[in-house]
């Protein structure tokens, strides 16, 4: 199922890219943990490799980073 092998990238690439964004962006963790309503203390988790979003979750943050879901995975 080419579906699953294009999304099954590690918890650690999402994490990794999810940072980068969050940089190029200009956003700070803080600010983005406001938009998408979450503790300033996931989003750490998260990009630090310690917590793995839910789909939904994942959605979120890709919509305030302005990016499509699927580029969390490329």
């Amino acid at each position: 199922m080419w579906f699953m092998r294009k999304y099954s990238r590690s918890p650690k690439h999402i994490s990794k890219k999810m940072k980068s964004l969050r940089n190029k962006r200009g956003l700070t963790q803080e600010e983005l943990s406001e938009i998408v309503g979450l503790s300033v203390n996931y989003i750490g988790y998260i990009e630090q490799n310690k917590r793995v979003p839910s789909i939904k979750t994942a959605d979120k943050i890709a919509r305030a980073l302005g990016v499509k879901f699927s580029d969390l995975f490329e």
